[in-house]
């Protein structure tokens, strides 16, 4: 006879809880299509913009990734190397270069300087963060640098809000982005800021997976996150190829500032929480520690942000559903970790790893 202590309660509430969760995603979902209250083109447009607010995840978790993979530490900090980068970069050049009307005369030569600008000030910022605070705790239980990657976080939030002042600065209008591009085979039209989100994402991602596959540096990188002692004992500088590594996801992060900001036209100290955490979830979504991950889960949690209030909320009569797309990603989040938690495309790493 089956004792009642083998009775296995906690797994019993997460099946109940996944069939709950799946019933009401598929109920609303019904009711939204029975009404059909949105136009097709209405449902291009949220996946037009789900597609460009991902991307810019995809961006960002690729730095939590990229630091995963080789020290396997969360660095919470990462989300202030991506405010760091476009708010200095707004104050000292974007706003000078628009007052003196070079940012519209000289628009695609500006936007490579605001680029440029914005990665190297997030370079910088992780790079010194990296070797004053990450460094010397590389030995330390893992609580230990995860305690200081908050505490980090919070000293780049508050001495940025002591350096340019707690006030929303608004981006300057770029003209060669104001308006749309017709897509007349889907019967609607897209955003020119989008399209540069999109376009500038896939050739990031193709550049990052040709830096990290095909150079010398990039192997260096694969060789320390995959044993950090036998790397050494090849000769690779392990602490210069973190430091590389933490700079590379920080230029990620710098150039996701920068299409953040010609998106939501306004940028301020306190930027970098929310899309930071939003691509930590991307990266966890995806599969921690996985490139293609990264990318993965961005896009899915980009696209579920902007289609699924309207698709699964509506149906189930839930009011001012447009305000709830957190509760979207993170119940996302939940059944992805209840389902598979080592991610859509990760791999179950070993105990070492874990």
């Amino acid at each position: 006879m089956t004792r009642s202590k083998d009775f296995d309660f906690v797994g019993l509430f997460l099946w109940v809880f996944r069939a709950v969760i799946l019933i009401l995603i598929v109920w609303g979902t019904y009711a939204t299509i029975a009404d059909n209250p949105y136009e097709t083109r209405t449902w291009v447009d949220f996946i037009i913009f789900g597609l460009a607010q991902g991307s810019m995840y995809a961006l960002i978790a690729i730095g939590y990734t990229l630091v995963y993979g080789v020290l396997f530490m969360i660095n919470f900090a990462h989300g202030e190397f991506f405010m760091a980068g476009i708010l200095t970069t707004t104050v000292v050049i974007t706003t000078p270069l628009s007052e003196s009307g070079f940012l519209n005369e000289q628009p695609i030569l500006s936007l490579l300087i605001i680029a440029i600008s914005s990665m190297a000030v997030s370079i910088f910022i992780s790079v010194l963060t990296e070797r004053i605070a990450y460094r010397p705790l590389r030995k330390a239980p893992r609580l230990v640098p995860l305690i200081t990657a908050i505490g980090a976080s919070y000293f780049w939030q508050n001495y940025f809000r002591g350096l340019f002042g707690s006030g929303i600065k608004p981006i300057p209008q770029i003209e060669i982005l104001d308006g749309t591009i017709p897509l007349d085979f889907l019967g609607t039209t897209m955003l020119k800021s989008h399209v540069l989100v999109i376009v500038t994402t896939i050739v990031m991602l193709i550049a990052l997976n040709f830096f990290i596959m095909k150079t010398k540096t990039g192997k260096a990188i694969r060789a320390v996150a995959e044993d950090k002692d036998v790397a050494n004992l090849m000769g690779i500088n392990v602490d210069q190829t973190i430091s590389i590594t933490f700079a590379t996801g920080a230029a990620m992060a710098g150039i996701a500032g920068v299409l953040y900001s010609l998106v939501f036209r306004q940028v301020h100290f306190f930027m970098g929480f929310i899309p930071g955490i939003k691509a930590f979830t991307a990266a966890v979504l995806g599969g921690i520690g996985s490139l293609p991950g990264a990318a993965v889960g961005g896009l899915l949690l980009g696209m579920f942000e902007s289609v699924g209030p309207s698709l699964f909320l509506r149906g189930l009569g839930i009011p001012a559903f447009n305000q709830l797309k957190d509760v979207i990603a993170f119940t996302m989040l939940v059944m992805v970790l209840i389902f598979r938690p080592q991610g859509i495309v990760g791999e179950v790493l070993s105990e070492k790893k874990a």
